[in-house]
């Protein structure tokens, strides 16, 4: 059902968060508020192999909310495109996961989350029209403001001779994780919203719409 497939945004907001909360714990000397979440699962960290398992689950969870996106979608009628954006993302955190800090890909598949992170002003846009979900589109354009600044905040990292880095180096473990909170609260939130609407428990997939999609 795609009510229960809905569910699976919340799953991946808890699996995430349990992931950053708990796994520190058992990593010497972690600071969360200066260091990234990166180096929670860096080589040579003993949970290297914990927080790749946790990110491949979370992503394993994302692909299937991204599922029930796709046929809320097109049970509205609407765009498809933000089950494919929110999608990439479960890409992106594989691959972070995988290719442990510092390895070069890692920094790559990080940057490549910025797709993901577009998820919600995409929803807000391409489902804008319709009217069963007025709220979630709402929800949506006021959580990608926030999203992208925090996005902004974080692309401090990028310049190591800028006033903001400088500014935000003492204090990034907690910028770094604003980002990751603010996606969370969006993806949470339609999560639920999804789930008690009262047209995605008998969600189906229209069979003209799914042989033109």
């Amino acid at each position: 059902m795609t009510f229960r497939r809905a569910s699976f945004g919340l799953a991946a907001v808890v699996v995430l968060w349990a992931g950053f909360l708990l796994l520190p714990l058992m990593v010497p000397g972690y600071d969360w508020v200066r260091q990234t979440v990166s180096e929670i699962g860096q080589h040579g960290s003993p949970m290297r192999g914990p927080f790749a398992t946790m990110l491949c689950v979370f992503a394993a969870c994302l692909l299937v909310f991204a599922w029930a996106l796709r046929d809320v979608a097109r049970k509205f009628g609407a765009s498809t495109a933000v089950a494919y954006v929110t999608g990439f993302m479960a890409i992106s955190s594989v691959g972070v996961g995988i290719f442990a800090y510092p390895h070069p890909l890692h920094g790559d598949f990080g940057l490549s989350e910025i797709v993901g992170y577009q998820a919600p002003w995409v929803l807000a846009l391409t489902w804008r029209r319709v009217k069963q979900v007025r709220g979630l589109v709402t929800f949506s354009w006021l959580m990608a403001v926030i999203v992208w600044c925090a996005i902004l905040a974080n692309l401090s990292a990028l310049d190591f001779t800028g006033w903001l880095w400088h500014l935000e180096r003492p204090v990034y473990g907690i910028v770094q994780r604003s980002l990751f909170f603010t996606w969370s609260v969006w993806l949470a939130g339609t999560s639920l919203a999804l789930m008690n609407h009262r047209n995605v428990a008998d969600a189906r997939e229209p069979a003209s719409l799914a042989a033109t999609d």
